[in-house]
């Protein structure tokens, strides 16, 4: 299920709409941090419009140390498990291919700037192995 939110950060930012596991192996696998957005159903879940709006505002506040990509419905459930985490709208943070961190619903701003400030920080070492 899509919403005209969720559907602004594909169209107006370009962000990429991963629907298969080899488009998300490819995005989270690249150099550097990627947010995965796990919107869930926004008909059912009226957080999800309020975390595509404060998405590219959190990007904009970090200059752009990550990337983003909307999760797919068919991905959303893997790679949930693979973070685990089981909340929607949810942001979920990789390096090197695996889950670093994860947020799940809406926070207010300091929990979201102390959150990423946190995940961000974390040494490659302290990267916890996450199966799939």
């Amino acid at each position: 299920m899509t919403h005209p939110l969720i559907d602004r950060l594909t169209t107006e930012f370009g962000w990429p709409r991963l629907e298969d596991a080899e488009s998300l192996d490819a995005f989270v696998s690249a150099p550097g941090t990627h947010v995965v957005f796990l919107p869930g159903d926004p008909a059912r879940n009226l957080e999800t419009p309020d975390v595509a709006v404060i998405l590219p505002e959190l990007r904009m506040a970090f200059q752009n140390r990550f990337d983003c990509a909307v999760a797919g419905d068919a991905l959303e459930k893997p790679i949930g498990e693979r973070a685990g985490t089981y909340k929607t709208p949810c942001l979920v943070f990789f390096r090197a291919g695996r889950p670093i961190g994860a947020i799940p619903k809406v926070r207010d701003w300091a929990d979201y700037m102390a959150r990423i400030t946190h995940i961000l920080a974390a040494p490659a070492a302290d990267i916890p192995e996450h199966t799939a």
